[in-house]
């Protein structure tokens, strides 16, 4: 039941003809296209490009008298589809039909090359009568350009107690897009359209903030709880739309913050948490297609497990469906983990915990790889690449939090993950060391942080420094105790990596009795030497070894706060130069700090504590703060609080 379409490989990116058939403005046009197919009688198709079968995945051809089949390449003769044995396009002559259908975008010189070939009064058609409006184009030559197609989806819900927003920058303009613009289009649970529109977006590195009630307002909307397609359009440098999501209540208890969809759909993800005591685990099916979702086609079941139990609903087109994991899977219990059956129908999807407490959360699960195996000169890169893979995350302060750390297996071929967790203070000293040994891909260990810190551990103001006049005037994280851990691979347990090491990081106040939790995977981290593109660059070849990470301010009464850790595989820079740049909403400079973080080490800062109040009230709403080092590669966490009775958090988002 999966979709057998094309979407992201890691080899070649991502398929634009995906994308260019799945878009909203094209499902549209398509029904109109199909529409009057049907209405002219018998039709053949022309599959030059083999695309009529991924097309068929998305649109009901049955509605067409398919008369014939015919393919350019000789491979294809005799391939079978929609009922036809594919023959030589040279065959076309013989048709008896009343259109042609030529599965192609840019399609007027392929028709040119066989217009000769056409009967006497059959019209040849394409995919051009479902193509985006010239003006939503970014380069108009080459339809199926991945600049073309920037898209994203976003969780987007507003009733009176209940709010989201997206925001990003303009980045696009920062790599020479002269004037990009926003098209966005709004489904609701039943994934029929509340409202779409298009705007402007500000200058280079001008802020983009979609709140849901002012989407509400602006449109005279009710509640809705849905989706929000997001679509880029005459962009430059970069295909991939990067945000922040915040949802936030009426009531402080609820507070999340998550990033963004990865808008590629996938087979199967993981990571997704099996309720405890006190909880339900709600996973947000979103429908990314203009086709519905048969029923029994997604399913779950326990990571590791072969048992997988469909859900028995159909999901309309760009529908959503709440889907309680204990629908289906009653006896899940944490530390267990739930693996999703996805089949391709729906982008990295939300998943939202409800606590008996009244507290609430959104994070998201992660793309589980189908097309990753254990590659055995891992753990040879050890005598080059030192630790080599790194998956690091905050340890928060110890006095008001527990960090808990949950490993999970991230690709269908990984059957034991031998791991340690390497606990280092904020100066860069390792202070623990656990390891895991050698788990199972059904494991339930979990790792309480907080607890494996030492009862004397280091504490203070030293360590990662601030520079310039009024840094630091709220001591109260600053002089509790924190850190990070990094997750690596521990070759004395098992031999068995695949550089695809992924955890869930989980957060608990122990005051307010709020959670967070976020997920992400390893990479390699400030070294020369590179492996598959590794470490990763923002923009250009590996390696990466500079750091331009985003920062959306929350707007009152939340403050930001902000995690930066300095992992190296190899060892680098004794300290970071880092500066950490406070924009408005139009992209203009405001202030500027400079920190210094020990290699190794990391540094937690709010928003209130490194810039003065009259600058954060210059910046204004939609401000952000951008970091950056020339020097090094960090790695960030990002979240908002709320006085004392929430907080939010998730790892950044780069350009």
């Amino acid at each position: 039941m999966a979709l057998r379409i094309d979407t992201f490989s890691n080899v070649k990116g991502g398929n634009a003809f995906y994308k260019a058939i799945g878009h909203p403005m094209a499902g549209w046009s398509a029904e109109t296209l199909l529409d009057e197919l049907a209405a002219a009688g018998p039709v053949a198709i022309y599959d030059p490009l083999g695309f009529a079968r991924p097309f068929a995945e998305l649109y009901d051809l049955s509605r067409l008298d398919i008369a014939a089949l015919y393919v350019q390449d000789f491979e294809d003769i005799g391939k079978s589809l929609f009922g036809h044995s594919a023959q030589p396009v040279t065959e076309l002559p013989t048709a008896k039909v009343a259109r042609l259908l030529v599965m192609a975008f840019d399609a007027e010189r392929l028709i040119d090359h066989i217009r000769h070939l056409l009967p006497e009064g059959v019209e040849a058609v394409s995919l051009d009568a479902m193509a985006l409006p010239a003006e939503m184009r970014t380069n108009p030559r080459n339809y199926l350009d991945p600049l073309n197609f920037a898209t994203n989806f976003a969780f987007f819900r507003e009733t009176e107690t209940q709010h989201t927003r997206v925001v990003t920058a303009n980045y696009w303009s920062g790599y020479g897009a002269k004037a990009p613009a926003l098209w966005c289009c709004l489904f609701d649970g039943a994934g029929a359209v509340l409202a779409s529109w298009q705007e402007e977006l500000p200058g280079a590195y001008g802020s983009i903030v979609i709140d849901s009630a002012e989407v509400r307002r602006r449109f005279g909307l009710g509640p809705f709880t849905g989706q929000l397609f997001i679509h880029v359009t005459r962009i430059a440098g970069h295909d991939v739309v990067k945000y922040a999501l915040d949802t936030y209540g009426e009531a402080e208890a609820e507070l999340s913050c998550t990033h963004d969809a990865n808008s590629w759909p996938a087979d199967l993800y993981a990571g997704l948490p099996a309720p405890k005591e006190g909880e339900r685990v709600v996973l947000w099916v979103q429908n990314s297609h203009p086709v519905a979702i048969p029923a029994g086609t997604l399913g779950l079941n326990l990571m590791g497990r072969e048992e997988i139990v469909r859900l028995d609903r159909e999901i309309p087109a760009f529908g959503s469906y709440a889907l309680d994991t204990q629908e289906l899977l009653p006896d899940a219990r944490w530390p267990q983990q739930i693996e999703v059956q996805a089949g391709k129908h729906m982008v990295r999807p939300r998943y939202e915990v409800f606590a008996d407490n009244g507290h609430s959360r959104i994070a998201h699960v992660n793309v589980e790889r189908v097309d990753l195996k254990p590659d055995p000169r891992i753990p040879e890169l050890a005598n080059l690449m030192g630790k080599g893979f790194i998956l690091p995350a905050p340890v928060l302060p110890l006095e008001r939090f527990r960090s808990i750390v949950l490993p999970t297996p991230m690709a269908s071929t990984q059957q034991t993950l031998p791991l340690a967790a390497l606990l280092y203070d904020r100066e860069g000293r390792e202070v623990a060391v656990e390891s895991f040994g050698c788990l199972s891909r059904d494991h339930d260990r979990v790792l309480d942080l907080s607890a494996l810190w030492p009862s004397n551990g280091s504490g203070g103001a030293n360590g990662a420094s601030a520079n310039g006049n009024g840094a630091w005037r709220d001591q109260t994280w600053r002089d509790q105790t924190w850190g990070h851990v990094e997750l690596v691979y521990d070759f004395a347990a098992g031999s068995e990596a695949d550089g695809w090491l992924h955890g869930l990081f989980r957060y608990e106040d122990k005051e307010s009795g709020h959670s967070a939790e976020t997920s992400f995977g390893a990479h390699m981290f400030n070294a020369v030497l590179t492996y598959k593109g590794e470490p990763q660059s923002y923009a250009g070849r590996a390696p990466g070894l500079s750091t331009r990470l985003f920062l959306r301010l929350g707007a009152a009464p939340y403050d930001t706060l902000c995690h930066l850790i300095y992992p190296a595989s190899t060892p680098w820079h004794e300290t970071s130069d880092t500066t950490l740049i406070l924009h408005d909403r139009n992209g203009t400079v405001v202030a500027e700090q400079a920190v210094a973080i020990a290699c190794g080490g990391s540094l937690l800062w709010r928003a209130s504590e490194v810039f003065e109040a009259e600058a954060l009230q210059t910046a204004g709403e939609g401000a952000y703060v951008l970091i950056r080092d020339t020097t090094c590669r960090l790695f960030g966490y990002h979240g908002l609080i709320s006085g004392e009775a929430a907080f939010s958090f998730d790892h950044m988002f780069g350009f």
